[in-house]
């Protein structure tokens, strides 16, 4: 778990000190320039699709590990916009309320729990 910690801690801070300076220059409107990249069809366009397909997946997960709750569906609009700033926290959250279990992490406690009984041995 340390690793992990420590891995999202740097991203976050990474990504704080990069999101402040773009937003500085051009202001919070990123619509215009994801859009204008999605449709470019160039390798920027790309990776901006490729991008909004992992945050796709990563809203969907999170939704699903809060069981789709009002807070999960709250969570996962979250997720779908906030890329890296919201899931580095959330991870770093989630390492320190799932008591070291990676399982735990990614399942959620419920699901970890029917997880580890019908894997006993």
């Amino acid at each position: 778990m340390l690793f992990l910690r420590t891995l999202t801690s740097v991203i976050l801070a990474i990504m704080i000190v990069y999101t402040v300076v773009v937003v500085s220059a051009y202001g919070v409107n990123f619509f215009p320039a994801f859009f204008n990249n999605l449709f470019a069809l160039t390798w920027s366009g790309q990776i901006t699709l490729d991008f909004m397909w992992f945050l796709a997946l990563t809203a969907l997960w999170v939704a699903w590990r809060n069981h789709f709750s009002g807070k999960g569906l709250i969570l996962a609009l979250v997720a779908g916009f906030g890329g890296m700033l919201f899931l580095t926290p959330y991870l770093l959250i989630l390492t320190f309320t799932s008591e070291g279990s990676f399982v735990k992490l990614l399942l959620g406690k419920k699901r970890a729990a029917k997880f580890v009984e019908s894997h006993r041995v």
